[in-house]
């Protein structure tokens, strides 16, 4: 599959051209999948559910880009390619930029306040992309 706009990347060096094994992807979805489910029980902690639902999305739509037949070595680039490699709508990709600007700070800062609301909408988004990305393993 190629994208015009991840190509575009590619020439300036934000992502890289590489084919993926099926079996990174299956990884990936793996471990997507099951971060994401973890990230539901309500028994852990906010700020733990967070790092889950978080991951989980990093690593869904690392598959999805990895899928595509490319790599990035940038967290925030893999999220914002999902806009290309899902069709993943202005809103959805924002809940992601907000859940990644608030992994930061607590990671970099050691800011940790966890807002419901971003959990549960960043919970949403990743069962989106990973049910996105099972409809186009499939196809």
């Amino acid at each position: 599959m190629t994208n015009e706009k991840l190509e575009n990347l590619v020439r300036i060096r934000q992502l890289k051209a590489e084919p993926a094994s099926e079996q990174e992807i299956a990884g990936l979805l793996r471990s997507g999948i099951a971060r994401l489910e973890d990230s539901k029980n309500n028994d852990l902690n906010p700020e733990s559910r967070f790092d889950l639902a978080y991951n989980a999305a990093h690593a869904l739509s690392l598959a999805a880009l990895r899928a595509a037949g490319y790599r990035s070595e940038n967290r925030y680039l893999v999220f914002q390619c999902t806009q290309h490699t899902l069709n993943v709508e202005p809103e959805q990709w924002r809940v992601l930029d907000q859940a990644h600007r608030k992994r930061n700070l607590a990671e970099y800062e050691g800011e940790i306040d966890v807002d419901d609301e971003l959990l549960e909408a960043l919970i949403r988004v990743a069962d989106l992309i990973a049910a996105k990305l099972m409809r186009n393993q499939r196809r």
